[in-house]
């Protein structure tokens, strides 16, 4: 298995690309007007979680702390077909996931990010079409969206981590291309070259300005770059958020009622949110919440995993520092030292820190379809 490296206190930005800049659009732009702020809400589109799973769910915390599922969706539906190529058979998966836990005091949160290719326990749910779909033993973490959409993703990662997920917010391939041009593109630097024929990036060693499709293609690629694994994949996510963060830092949106528009009604345009979310004063309530936590109140981890003995190209949870890593967030705690120091390095980076290394043999075992 591979050794990792802590990451970065400038890493530390998740939570705040589908959050907070979401939240300061909505706040300006809904004080545009009530035409304004008629709508952004129409944009948002919410779905009854709640309704559809009931009951049986881990109880929700009593102490001001919750959580949220962060999903980023391969969809191919309305705009997002001709984005990044590939096929899904006219379904949809969960091509990212982030479990946000927000502490108590709402000073510090935690994102973990889950790779599609973990295999989990899928527990049963209602399908697209309304059929009831049967618990599955052992299926990769993304097929719960594909075959129940939010509401099985979010009783899968419900079942996976013991915690209940009190919001649910997905972003498609649309929205963050959109988001990408609304702000002007961003600048990444990959000290090697990338050549994905799969996501359709091509770009040589070097700091690169990137448009809505390339950025979308470069959160994407994964067989182009390093050893083709998933764990390097959310290390590009990663930096790709740093760098939406470092731009619209640059542009004082704050002061440019015009430009927040364009970027808040992009964005509401892209986005389904649990029901309790999809409503433009319940984002803003949300920032409000949030709004003691920065850069350096964030921790970005990605669940710690393993070869599955049953199917090499597939990830388990690897135990007991999975284990560890969920009981700390149900007890609303930090996340354990021992996980945060032993991250996958960033495959576009060719000089990770001197206590970085990938076992290019064991990471090569991620195979999987794009």
């Amino acid at each position: 298995m591979a050794e990792h490296r802590k990451e970065r206190p400038t890493g530390r930005r998740g939570l705040r690309i589908t959050l907070f800049v979401l939240a300061a659009v909505v706040l300006v732009a809904a004080g545009l007007g009530g035409l304004a702020y008629w709508k952004l809400n129409r944009n948002l589109h919410g779905v009854d979680i709640s309704g559809q799973l009931g009951s049986a769910r881990p109880p929700a915390a009593t102490d001001g702390s919750f959580n949220l599922l962060v999903l980023g969706s391969d969809s191919r539906a309305g705009a997002n077909a001709s984005l990044a190529g590939g096929d899904t058979g006219g379904t949809a998966r969960s091509d990212t996931a982030m479990v946000v836990h927000v502490n108590q005091t709402h000073t510090a949160a935690s994102v973990v990010s889950i790779p599609r290719d973990t295999l989990v326990a899928r527990p049963a749910c209602t399908g697209l079409d309304g059929k009831p779909v049967p618990a599955v033993r052992s299926a990769m973490y993304n097929s719960a969206f594909e075959v129940g959409g939010p509401a099985c993703a979010v009783k899968t990662t419900e079942q996976l981590t013991g915690m209940r997920m009190d919001h649910f917010v997905e972003l498609d391939f649309a929205g963050f291309a959109s988001l990408i041009d609304a702000i002007g593109g961003v600048d990444v630097t990959t000290t090697v070259p990338i050549s994905d024929q799969d996501s359709g990036l091509q770009l040589p060693a070097g700091t690169h300005h990137l448009g809505g499709q390339q950025a979308l293609a470069f959160v994407r690629t994964r067989h182009g770059v390093g050893d083709g694994s998933d764990l390097g994949r959310i290390e590009l996510q990663k930096q790709m958020v740093k760098a939406i963060l470092g731009r619209i830092g640059t542009l004082g949106l704050a002061t440019d009622p015009v430009a927040m528009w364009t970027l808040g009604d992009k964005l509401t345009k892209s986005l389904t949110t649990d029901s309790d979310l999809a409503s433009v004063n319940s984002l803003v309530g949300l920032a409000q919440t949030l709004k003691h936590i920065g850069p350096d109140q964030l921790t970005m981890v990605t669940l710690p995993v393993g070869y599955a003995l049953s199917d090499p190209n597939r990830v388990v949870p690897k135990n007991p520092d999975a284990q560890q890593l969920w009981a700390a967030l149900r007890a609303d705690r930090p996340v354990p030292e021992a996980v945060v120091t032993a991250q996958p390095s960033n495959p576009a980076d060719s000089s990770p820190s001197p206590t970085a290394s990938v076992n290019a043999g064991e990471a090569a075992l991620f195979g999987g379809t794009e």
